[in-house]
């Protein structure tokens, strides 16, 4: 079986940095080594709370899209995430697959590509840093040709960059 490459967002507003360095550690242990874009405090989006910290994630696997959600899951139940939870809430960890390969699929209760990846800068933005040469398996465009143009058609959103101070538990390079 061959390696897909999958990139997640991750986004937390409830202790967010150290919900995101406890997530981290735990996809680190079932996909070393991630590659890790930087962090980025910005508005939540949907409800008035405090503002989410949000990065990029990316990292080769063998397993099935429905074994990698188990061990996203896994990662948000260490963080202290409940599974009934409001959508529209303050979380403390979210992590969603934006991109599962070249994977395109629409079914409820999963749609690849994220469609969310073209509409929120947060995605979009720490995406382009870490696969800028990616090609999205729908708009057949890089990652950052998408980026650029969402930087020069939509008014700006605020992205402020956020020490996360994450190392990899065996000290290897994200």
């Amino acid at each position: 079986m061959s390696t897909t490459t999958v990139y997640v967002a991750a986004g937390s507003n409830v202790a967010p940095l150290a919900n995101l360095r406890r997530a981290l550690d735990v996809l680190d242990r079932h996909f070393a080594p991630l590659t890790v874009s930087r962090a980025y405090a910005n508005a939540a989006v949907g409800f008035d709370g405090d503002d989410f910290i949000n990065l990029v994630l990316g990292f080769q696997t063998r397993l099935t899209v429905q074994r990698v959600i188990e061990r996203l899951h896994e990662a948000e139940t260490a963080c202290g995430r409940e599974r009934l939870a409001p959508k529209w809430a303050p979380r403390t960890m979210d992590l969603d697959i934006l991109l599962f390969g070249n994977t395109v699929c629409a079914e409820p209760a999963l749609m690849l590509p994220r469609p969310d990846l073209l509409k929120r800068p947060y995605m979009l933005g720490p995406a382009a840093e870490i696969a800028p040469e990616t090609v999205h398996p729908i708009e057949r465009r890089t990652l950052g040709e998408l980026w650029r143009d969402m930087q020069a058609t939509q008014a700006a959103h605020a992205m402020r960059p956020v020490e996360l101070a994450w190392m990899p538990a065996r000290g290897d390079s994200a």
